[in-house]
C-alpha cells in the first residue's frame, strides 16, 4: 500500500513537471500568437494581484459552488432513495436525470437569471452539473447491497425501510462518495459558468470575463489556475471524507 502511494505521488510530480515543461515550451515558441504566457509570468501576475483580487472572488465562487453542491447532491440522493423504495417511479426519475444531463444549461441560465436574478443562476447551474452523476452513483450503490444481508433482515421481520437503513445505505457509501468526488469539481464549473451569465459583480467567472475583456492574458490564466485550485480543493475534501467514512475500501485497495 505504501509503495503504491509513493509511486502515485512520484507519478503526480512527474506529470506536473512534464506539464510545466510543455507549457514553458509553448510560451517560448509564441504559440497561438503569444496568447500562452510562461508559467513564471502567470505566477508573477498572481503574486502582484495578490489576495486583494483572488481572495474575495475565490470566496464568492466557493460559496456558490458549495450551495449548488449541497442542493444538487441532496436532491440526487433523495431521489435515488425514493427509486429504491418506490420502484414504479424509476422511469420518471431516470428521465428527469437524463434531461438535466442533456439539456444545454447555458440556455436555462439566462431564464433563471431573468426570473430570480442575483446569484441564483450560479447555485442552480452548480446543482445541475452535479445532479446526474450523484444520482446514478447512489442508485448503483444502493442496488449493490449484499443479497444475503438483505434476506437476513427480511427473515427477522425487517421491512423495506429497515433493509434500506441497515444494509443498502451502508453498501451505497463507496459509490456515492465516489460520485461526490466527481460532483465537487462539477459544482465549481457550474458556479463559474453561472457567473459568466452576468447579474453578479464578483466571483472567478466575473474576474475571468474582466481579464479577457482587458486582454490581460496572464491574469486570465491566473484566474483559470484559481478555478482549477478550487475544483481540486473540493475533490480533495470529499476524498478525505471518503477515506474516513469508508475505511474498508482503503483496506481492500
Amino acid at each position: 500500500m505504501r509503495e503504491r502511494l509513493r509511486l502515485t505521488r512520484l507519478g503526480g510530480l512527474a506529470g506536473i513537471a512534464v506539464l510545466l515543461a510543455v507549457w514553458t515550451l509553448l510560451a517560448e515558441l509564441h504559440v497561438a500568437g503569444g496568447t500562452v504566457p510562461s508559467p513564471w509570468n502567470v505566477l508573477h501576475t498572481m503574486y502582484t494581484d495578490g489576495w486583494a483580487l483572488y481572495g474575495p472572488n475565490f470566496r464568492v465562487t466557493a460559496w456558490g459552488a458549495l450551495q449548488g453542491f449541497a442542493w444538487g447532491n441532496g436532491m440526487a440522493i433523495t431521489l435515488a432513495v425514493l427509486v429504491v423504495l418506490i420502484p414504479p417511479i424509476e422511469m420518471l426519475v431516470t428521465q428527469l436525470a437524463i434531461l438535466s444531463y442533456c439539456t444545454p444549461l447555458l440556455a436555462l441560465g439566462p431564464i433563471i437569471l431573468v426570473v430570480f436574478g442575483g446569484r441564483t443562476p450560479t447555485v442552480f447551474l452548480a446543482a445541475m452539473y452535479c445532479f446526474f452523476t450523484t444520482m446514478v452513483g447512489t442508485v448503483s450503490g444502493l442496488r449493490s447491497a449484499d443479497r444475503t444481508s438483505m434476506d437476513l433482515v427480511r427473515a427477522y421481520g425487517g421491512g423495506r425501510w429497515q433493509r434500506l437503513r441497515r444494509v443498502q445505505l451502508i453498501a451505497a457509501l463507496p459509490n456515492t462518495l465516489a460520485a461526490l468526488k466527481i460532483a465537487a469539481p462539477s459544482a465549481v464549473l457550474g458556479a463559474i459558468i453561472g457567473e459568466y451569465l452576468g447579474g453578479v459583480d464578483s466571483g472567478i467567472g466575473v474576474a475571468l470575463t474582466a481579464a479577457q475583456t482587458a486582454y490581460n492574458v496572464p491574469r486570465t490564466w491566473g484566474m483559470a489556475l484559481a478555478a482549477a485550485a478550487l475544483a481540486g480543493l473540493g475533490y480533495a475534501v470529499v476524498a478525505v471524507v471518503a477515506r474516513v467514512a469508508v475505511p474498508w475500501t482503503r483496506a481492500e485497495a
